[in-house]
């Protein structure tokens, strides 16, 4: 009757119905006085809560259990593993218990299958848990086990699917016919591969967006960071894909274990095929901290790298010239400057000049006006160029009589660049601008444009921006 009361519990347990385990339990304690097995039932039921709350009653269950059977293997290996399991910082008292607990154990019974799983537990996934991210690992441990193991996925799918029925209360038996099952099936190939070589999957991957953002930051940077991330991420549904298929087989096999308990005595297990005892999972293993040592190193190169590019900017010199295609310098004063809105903590050498023929009039209008800053500008942008009639904060509509605005090809040491034509109000004649930015230097040049297409304009432009801004060198 007891082995009867103790299968039930285990299978409530298994169908996720672990208050009504428990309810069962300490009432057959209740009425029929103290048990062994049933002791170990009702701790395994708390246990399977993964709450601390529950391992406590697990614990005073454990110990309530050990006062009326003192030598009972059963209750001294599960005693055991939930002290070596539990955190020495959260319940230190616990965790210190476990080795006087293993040492009784091994003088009861040294060859029993209870003091490998004790011994093992301080190292490896509690098997109870029945989400989460340990539920996964059991899961992926045990299907992985199993495909290496057998001839054909398919074999290993049909090996389980009879321990599962041998043992029809067994949750992780469950989880693993249901999970072989699914990824036996055909076109799976790629979730079986990824299952037992996952953390190669993530490397490469890891290892292939290091490398896009290595070539971003050295010969492509115009190319967006979100390209290799978006990469990383499409590389990253396979993964995916893999865990919805994992978390449906949990699923079904919570369904399966549901339908196996009836309203009255449990369903005992045939031992036909002989399931075996799955070993301990390990929480980690010198591969897995191989690799995930290896992918945060890359992380951790890669996030640097392209934040110091992201901050880095071009340095350089400003060219003044007394006099310009034989025209002459004028330095405007700085209240007349572009560039007076640039925070000082940002903004470098500056110079704003105009250029007239020699011994012009002082009325005489301007060949060329040339307006160049640098500093440190890594946030720049193209966009901050502006578009329509506000060129970089600058009003053309001030200007005259618009006939066209552009984006050019590109500016001075291939800046952005955004040109126009006009006409100028006051003396009617045909004029070009260029205003440039990089994140290093802006710049703006006017000048008289009669009969320049756009083309003869930027490459007016281009020519000025060079003359007047030289690259630092190191």
């Amino acid at each position: 009757m007891r082995d009867d009361v103790r299968g039930r519990v285990d299978t409530l347990v298994a169908a996720g119905r672990v208050a009504e385990a428990r309810s069962v339990a300490r009432d057959a304690l209740d009425a029929d006085g103290p048990d062994a097995g049933l002791f170990l039932a009702l701790a395994r039921a708390h246990m399977s809560e993964d709450d601390d709350d529950h391992d406590d009653e697990a614990e005073q269950v454990f110990r309530e259990g050990l006062d009326s059977f003192p030598d009972d293997v059963g209750l001294l290996g599960g005693y055991a593993e939930l002290c070596v399991r539990t955190d020495a910082l959260d319940r230190p008292g616990r965790h210190a218990r476990g080795p006087a607990l293993l040492a009784r154990l091994r003088e009861v019974a040294p060859y029993a299958p209870e003091v490998r799983r004790a011994e093992a537990a301080g190292s490896s996934v509690s098997t109870h848990t029945r989400s989460g991210a340990s539920a996964r690992r059991v899961q992926s441990f045990d299907a992985a086990r199993a495909f290496a193991g057998a001839a054909t996925p398919q074999a290993a799918a049909a090996q389980c699917a009879r321990w599962a029925d041998s043992a029809p209360s067994d949750p992780r038996l469950a989880v693993l016919a249901e999970t072989t099952g699914a990824l036996a099936a055909p076109g799976r190939t790629g979730s079986r591969l990824l299952l037992r070589r996952g953390l190669e999957y993530r490397f490469a991957v890891s290892a292939a967006v290091a490398v896009l953002v290595a070539l971003r930051i050295t010969v492509a940077p115009a190319v967006p960071y979100g390209v290799p991330i978006a990469l990383g991420l499409l590389a990253g549904l396979p993964l995916l894909r893999l865990r919805s298929r994992l978390r449906a087989a949990r699923e079904r096999a919570d369904a399966r274990l549901a339908t196996a308990v009836p309203d009255g005595e449990a369903v005992a297990g045939s031992d036909a095929f002989g399931p075996p005892e799955l070993p301990p999972v390990p929480r980690a293993t010198p591969r897995e901290y191989v690799f995930a040592g290896g992918g945060l190193a890359l992380l951790v190169m890669v996030g640097g790298a392209a934040y110091a590019s992201s901050l880095a900017y071009p340095r350089y010199d400003i060219v003044t010239h007394e006099s310009y295609l034989g025209l002459e310098g004028h330095v405007l004063r700085e209240e007349y400057g572009p560039f007076t809105a640039i925070p000082d903590d940002k903004r470098g050498q500056s110079t704003v000049q105009v250029y007239v023929p020699e011994g012009a009039a002082p009325d005489t209008p301007a060949e060329y006006l040339v307006a160049v800053t640098t500093g440190d500008f890594h946030e720049m942008r193209e966009s901050y160029l502006g578009d329509g009639t506000d060129l970089m904060g600058v009003d053309t509509q001030g200007a005259g009589s618009i006939h066209d605005i552009w984006r050019a090809e590109g500016g001075p040491h291939g800046s952005w660049m955004r040109c126009l034509r006009y006409t100028e109000t006051a003396s009617g004649t045909l004029r070009g601008m260029c205003l440039w930015a990089d994140k290093g230097s802006l710049g703006m040049v006017l000048f008289t444009a009669e009969d320049k297409n756009r083309a003869a304009i930027e490459e007016t432009a281009r020519a000025v921006g060079a003359d007047f801004l030289q690259p630092t060198e190191d």
